[in-house]
Parts: structure tokens; sequence; C-alpha cells
């Protein structure tokens, strides 16, 4: 099933229904002004579909509608999934949140810090101290993306291949190599920097499990869970439902076929870290389980306990992405959000200056996609659309405030 059922009174679950119908206008008047092509977005209290609505077009240019079974890129809402499957083998006893991953990752076994000089003569002294696999969860591993932009690692990553994407023609195992030999951008543990990080996860879960990355999401995660749109990438049955992918030029919005089309056939690499496509419907099972403590339907992931370890604030002296995080783009904002194992995570929500509780563990994706989890409230919300850099509209932020302020009881 792929369609949006609501099967519940929204007035019965704490909603002002005519609160709630101030997002469809909203979100309306983007694609009227063609900021964004099309939108859907969905409303859930106890794990129980309260609303849910859609406007404009997956495509644009072909006049084809958003419907609730459009299949979105989510990027890096794939990250959520892959740190569920990380803590999956955690339970299992397959290795300890402290543990080196030096042990496992051969670039990783004496690395080295960034100190100086340039991106083609770098100065590095030794890490302090090895990077552990609660480091990788967290972010603070040192590691970072190609594409910010920000630190001289981040040009090294550039000429090695890595901007928005992998390299051509290398593997899962050659792109942990080339990145894990890389500077980190700073001692580990010492400060929080959106990174590769959960792509290395992806492959620890390869030695761990003894499996491929992706047949062990596949037979671990999103089989068991009936997440029958989720993959990595579109196949050509399901072409007609895909978004098309857009990016912003001079507040209009065009759109971006050649990476488009990367979704339409397998990757050459399966990345933990942003590879997935999904839809509504099978997103919003994602974070049922995550909202009922790892369990939907009588399969049980993870633990409650664990799940509650993941989602408090792992930055030191419980301090925020504002005092903590380097200079460089992330899926959050900083003030008054903190981040733990997979997650950011509300602590202040006076400093954050929203309506959202504090506890509310979150994620996005590079196309603007983005959910949350509000445990207190007993709430999750999703959006899906396809613009490319996610930060170019405020729209979680607004969602936020349409959301939070449509709860009256």
């Amino acid at each position: 099933m792929t369609s949006l059922e609501i099967r519940v009174d929204p007035a019965a679950m704490g909603f002002d229904p005519a609160r709630l119908e101030r997002i469809t206008p909203h979100f309306d008047a983007y694609v009227e002004d063609r900021r964004l092509a099309g939108w859907l977005a969905t409303v859930a209290r106890g794990g129980e579909l309260v609303w849910s609505a859609k406007g404009g077009y997956r495509d644009r240019e072909k006049a084809l509608e958003v419907t609730d079974d459009t299949i979105w890129r989510i990027y890096s809402m794939t990250k959520p999934i892959t740190s569920i499957a990380v803590m999956m083998l955690y339970e299992e006893g397959r290795f300890d949140l402290n543990d080196d991953v030096g042990q496992w990752i051969e670039a990783l076994k004496e690395p080295r810090v960034w100190a100086g000089g340039t991106a083609a003569k770098p100065l590095t002294v030794p890490a302090i101290e090895p990077v552990r696999v609660h480091h990788l969860l967290s972010q603070m591993s040192g590691l970072t993306y190609g594409f910010h932009y920000a630190h001289p690692t981040d040009e090294i990553y550039r000429t090695k291949g890595y901007d928005f994407g992998f390299a051509p023609g290398v593997d899962l195992l050659q792109a942990v190599h080339d990145w894990c030999s890389s500077p980190l951008v700073f001692q580990p543990g010492s400060g929080w920097n959106y990174s590769v990080s959960v792509d290395v996860l992806g492959r620890l879960i390869e030695i761990w499990s003894g499996q491929s990355f992706e047949s062990f999401l596949q037979d671990r995660v999103l089989g068991p869970l009936a997440m029958t749109d989720t993959d990595w990438y579109c196949p050509e049955e399901k072409w007609e439902r895909l978004a098309m992918l857009y990016v912003p030029h001079g507040g209009d919005s065009f759109p971006y076929e050649e990476l488009a089309k990367q979704a339409t056939h397998a990757p050459r690499i399966h990345g933990g870290g942003g590879g997935l496509v999904s839809s509504a419907r099978d997103y919003q099972r994602f974070m049922t389980m995550l909202l009922r403590g790892g369990e939907l339907d009588g399969v049980r992931l993870v633990s409650n306990r664990t799940l509650e370890l993941m989602t408090r604030n792992h930055l030191p002296n419980d301090a925020d992405l504002e005092e903590f995080a380097t200079d460089s783009f992330s899926e959050t904002s900083y003030a008054g959000i903190g981040f733990g194992l997979g997650f950011s995570v509300v602590i202040d929500s006076v400093k954050n200056q929203s309506l959202t509780t504090e506890g509310t563990f979150a994620w996005g994706g590079a196309a603007s996609t983005a959910f949350w989890v509000d445990p207190e409230e007993d709430l999750t919300v999703g959006f899906y659309t396809q613009l490319l850099p996610s930060g170019t509209y405020p729209i979680r932020r607004e969602l936020q405030q349409l959301v939070y302020q449509s709860l009256v009881d």
C-alpha cells in the first residue's frame, strides 16, 4: 500500500483541523511563485496519520502532479536508517561504542590531524585519541565532506574526486581509504563536522555482519519494516512516480536532469550517508518505528533503551551545535540543538526560538526533505520536496511553526 490513508479525527488527537489547514496555502505559495515544483507533508500522532496534504508537481515540466506514492530522493535521511542498522549490530555485541575504528579500517590505525599548511602540502600531527565508533555516529570523527568548501581538508577530498558524491571508478572500500587517509579536520571528539562518517559506518556494517551493506539494510531494516518503495534507485517500472530534482536560480527553480537521472539506475557505491529513494508512506513507517521505541507491527529493530541513548545529546558538556560545530553546512539549525547517535536533538527550545519540544529528534536531506519525531507530544512529521540544496528556504522551521500552532490539547 502506497496511499496515505487517514483513519482518525484530527480533533480527537488534539489538533485544531482549521489550524492544520494553514499548512497547505503556505506551501502552495512556494509552488505558485515557482520556488518549489511540488511538496507533500504528513503529520501523525500516536503512530496514526492525522493529516496529510500535497501540492504542485512531482515533474512540473511534464505536468505530473505530486501523488501520495511519489518517490523522492531522501539523500541524508538515509543516515538515520544506517545508524539504526549500526545499533542493531551493537545490540548483538559486534562492537563497543568506545572501540577504536582503526582495528577495522587500516587508514585509521594511526590517524593524522590537520595542523596547518595547504591542501597541497598539509602539516599534520598524530591524533591524541582514536576515532571511536561513537565519533562516527555523532559526527565528531574529524572527517568531512568535499562539498563544504570550508576547510583545506575539504579541498583534499575534492582533489581525490569527492565533491557531491563519490570519485569515479572507486568502490566503498577505496572511498573509505581515501577519506580516512586524509587529515582529520580536528582531534576526534573535539568538534562536530557534518561528514562522510555514516558512509564509513556502512563499510563497518559489512565487516561486522559479513554481508554487503545494501543486503544487510534490505534484509534487516527495509524488508522487516515493509518499506517497499525504499531502495538505492528507482526501478524502471516506478519511473513514472519518481519526482524531478530542482535547483534554485533567481527565486525560480529549474530541473537538474543530469543529477536526477542518477536515481534511475543502480549505484556503483551504496552510501550509508545518502543513497536512498523513498516514499512518504515508507518513511512514515520508519518514523513510527522510532516513535514506538524501536518496534513496529510486531517487528523490533532495536531496544527502546538503545533508541533512548541514540536520541540524547552526545556533545561534550551538553553543548549545542552553535558552541561545538565547525563552520560548515549541516541539515539542522545550530542554536539549542544537540546531536546524538544519528539524529539532531532539541535541547533548548528557547535558544532555538521554536515551538519544537525539547527531546525532539530529527534530520533532513539535501533536496529539502525533512522529518522529526517528538516523543513528548507523540508526534511525527515528514516533509517531501526536491529542491537542492536544502538550506535554500527555511522550510523546516516554517513547518514546525505551522504544526505546533495546530496542537491545542
